[in-house]
């Protein structure tokens, strides 16, 4: 696998956790005793959102799916093959 395949698969991969760790801490008014919305801002925004965390939670999720992603990658322990869900048989070869 090249090295910008790795990068950008990487970057998939960072991105996804952003989403998937985003939620995890956040707070909204509601739930923060004494918080007082001020005027024009929306009641459902959180109060304690850090996104220098997040970064952090990111890319140690990020790490960790891509290391498995490429174990699976050299070792070949799910094959496209394996991942069949329809039954049919596998595109034999097309004569190219």
């Amino acid at each position: 696998m090249q090295w910008t395949s790795m990068v950008a698969i990487y970057g998939l991969f960072w991105v996804l956790s952003a989403f998937l760790v985003m939620p995890f801490g956040l707070r909204t008014p509601d739930e923060v005793d004494g918080y007082r919305v001020a005027k024009g801002h929306a009641t459902s925004a959180p109060v304690n959102f850090r996104p220098k965390r997040i970064a952090k939670r990111a890319t140690v999720l990020a790490v960790v799916l891509f290391g498995l992603y490429y174990a699976n990658y050299a070792e070949q322990w799910i094959t496209v093959d394996q991942l069949n869900l329809l039954g049919r048989p596998p595109v034999e070869d097309l004569g190219y």
